[in-house]
């Protein structure tokens, strides 16, 4: 049995009227996976991935004492071992990441997508990438061990890694890991992806699989690195037809972007039939994310994920991934969270977390300032893209 882990990070906070407004209804069990050893060194503060961004999602929902409602639970991580890493990187690459987060610089860094730009080397990157990973084990275990119904590993998501490559801010692919770790258990897994950016790190490291169903949702390759990801891209031998992929049109709103996933992603899972549900909950899709041009508001996010929520009929891991919006992050996956945990938050910030870092509201009060040719441009090429789907793979 999962027993709460008081040493999560979370900020103290009395309870005042917002908080009461926290609504909370016993169903389905919930696991949070967090430690303050996630957020206590990053790539750098001006680097786009801060490691704030962990923290304030911590204190948010503490402030919501949305750890303390019926059926959650939370713990730590534990660093993920090299037969782990293993499952999708190479052994010279782990020890290549373990001997530069330790100050080797005798080491070929370029060789492994460390550098200048998206990933600069720094002490102890092997040991909070290790943690991230770990995290991810962890949840998909305590799902299997039938200890909680759904586990958000919030701190990863880091879909970009390659095998032997750091790419995209992501060092350790901690999804790609999980999974694996979950197919060699005998499970059959769909993943979905809703970052901005296309999961193709995940895509890739089961392109050739029938054991996992890849869903990415993401703004087009030809705008957006990682410059992949097109409807074409459907897997090759056992797995094609298993790797699915939706390119959107930058500036793709709420309404848009939810007509795309409900025309595509519910009629994928249920004809595949997984035994476990992994998402990857990147929010950048925002219209105030600083790297993107999609035009979602926190009512889409939470649209989307209340329908993984209603999806999850099968243990469910959610994992972090995108979005550099210090303002817009710890919102978001706090109702990502809520949604996971059926709970209800109230929209008014609680008091600690507003003295603390600023902002009003829970919900966004306004959206992206779209005109009518924009949104007119961006439903049809939804309605072109599902087609396109739809006829790839034969729904």
């Amino acid at each position: 049995m999962i027993e709460r882990d008081s040493r999560h990070g979370r900020e103290p906070s009395t309870l005042d009227g917002t908080q009461t407004e926290n609504q909370a209804r016993v169903g389905r069990r919930a696991l949070f996976i967090s430690s303050p050893d996630l957020w206590r060194t990053g790539f750098g503060g001006k680097h786009p991935l801060k490691p704030e961004r962990l923290a304030r999602t911590v204190a948010l929902l503490s402030g919501y004492h949305a750890f303390d409602a019926p059926g959650v639970a939370v713990m730590e991580p534990r660093p993920a071992g090299d037969d782990e890493l293993t499952l999708f990187h190479t052994p010279d690459y782990v020890e290549a990441v373990r001997g530069l987060s330790a100050g080797h610089d005798d080491l070929p860094a370029h060789r492994y997508g460390f550098g200048r730009g998206d990933n600069p080397v720094f002490r102890g990157m092997y040991e909070i990438s290790s943690l991230k990973t770990g995290g991810g084990i962890l949840g998909a275990q305590a799902l299997l061990d039938g200890a909680c119904d759904v586990a958000f590993n919030f701190s990863g998501g880091l879909h970009h890694a390659r095998p032997a490559r750091a790419s995209g801010f992501c060092i350790f692919n901690d999804a790609a890991v999980a999974i694996a770790w979950l197919v060699a258990k005998g499970r059959r897994v769909a993943y979905v992806d809703i970052d901005a950016h296309h999961g193709d790190g995940v895509q890739d490291a089961f392109y050739d699989s029938d054991r996992v169903l890849t869903i990415s949702l993401h703004q087009d390759g030809h705008t957006l690195f990682p410059g992949s990801g097109f409807v074409e891209d459907i897997g090759t031998g056992a797995g094609e037809g298993y790797s699915v992929n939706v390119p959107l049109h930058p500036y793709t709103d709420d309404a848009a972007y939810l007509a795309v996933f409900h025309a595509l992603v519910p009629p994928l899972i249920r004809r595949f039939a997984p035994d476990v549900l992994v998402t990857q909950l990147g929010v950048d899709t925002h219209f105030r994310d600083p790297l993107t041009q999609m035009a979602l508001t926190t009512e889409g996010h939470v649209a989307l994920f209340e329908t993984f929520a209603a999806l999850a009929e099968m243990p469910w891991l959610a994992c972090g991934g995108g979005g550099y919006n210090l303002d817009v992050v710890p919102r978001s996956w706090a109702l990502a969270f809520g949604a996971m945990s059926d709970q209800t938050f109230g929209d008014a910030l609680p008091d600690h977390y507003q003295e603390t870092y600023g902002g009003q509201w829970l919900h966004d009060h306004e959206g992206p300032p779209l005109d009518r040719a924009t949104r007119t441009q961006v439903q049809r090429h939804a309605e072109a893209v599902v087609a396109d789907v739809r006829s790839v793979h034969g729904l």
